[in-house]
């Protein structure tokens, strides 16, 4: 089954001040990815190109890696995913940034029910917690805080208790 998943932030700054926020993925002074909620994501070395590692369950290598404009993973776990997710920062015409998250997969066995039923839920939850994180960091504030519901509550709380 094809997934194609986007989110995307816009923020009023300039793609100079947003680049940053990927170049510190799975760093010390990580200030994207919302650790307070979420496994954090790490990595067996520096963030470049090969670099393997990923968040709680799901594994991915860094692909591709250009500072400041984007970061591209390749699945490696859970079994069934296919494709790639990344972080990319676009200088937008209005002078502000977009901060855009793209997952594009093909999920095979059991991805295919795990995907739609338990990871799609959480995964768009931890998008806008990092796009909420971002944000915050650029501006000191949130305009349009994300909220879980109920389903995706129930779920983080289950897997938190596995954890």
């Amino acid at each position: 089954m094809p997934v194609y998943n986007l989110h995307e932030r816009r923020l009023p700054v300039p793609a100079e001040r947003a680049a940053p926020l990927l170049d510190g993925l799975s760093g010390e002074r990580d200030l994207l990815w919302p650790v307070e909620h979420w496994p954090p994501m790490r990595f067996d070395g520096p963030l470049a190109v090969g670099a393997d590692g990923g968040h709680g369950p799901v594994r991915y290598a860094v692909e591709e890696y250009i500072p400041g404009r984007l970061v591209r993973f390749r699945f490696r776990a859970p079994r069934g995913f296919d494709g790639i997710h990344e972080f990319t920062v676009h200088p937008s015409a209005s002078g502000g940034t977009v901060l855009r998250h793209l997952l594009a997969m093909r999920t095979t066995g059991p991805a295919r029910l795990s995907w739609p039923l338990v990871f799609r839920h959480l995964h768009d939850a931890c998008l806008e917690d990092c796009f909420d994180r971002a944000e915050r960091t650029l501006t000191g504030t949130v305009g349009s805080p994300a909220h879980w519901n109920r389903y995706t509550r129930l779920l983080h709380a289950v897997l938190a208790r596995i954890r």
